[in-house]
């Protein structure tokens, strides 16, 4: 199986001047607690990044919106639901 390895200098390209929440505001802003984030169902319309490859995939694997619960979702529905930006944060890829 190839390993994959997230570029960080290509996810901060894509995703240009951002900030990770700090955690202490995370449910407040989110709803969700640490662990359990979800593209879907935030108070708020954030930003959701994933990698190009998904786009090859009829269906995927997201966070439900609680720690160690997740759901499988058509990916075009999540696209179609999500603030999605697709671009490619792997090593190896462009």
């Amino acid at each position: 199986m190839e390993q994959l390895i997230l570029d960080l200098k290509k996810v901060a390209k894509a995703c240009g001047d951002i900030d990770l929440l700090p955690l202490s505001e995370l449910e407040k802003e989110t709803g969700y607690i640490r662990g359990g984030c979800s593209p879907v169902g935030m108070k708020k319309l954030y930003r959701t990044f994933f990698d190009k490859e998904v786009e090859k995939f009829e269906k995927i694997m997201v966070s439900a919106g609680r720690r160690g619960l997740q759901m499988e979702v058509e990916t075009e529905k999540l696209v179609g639901i999500v603030r999605w930006y697709s671009c490619g944060f792997v090593n190896g890829r462009d």
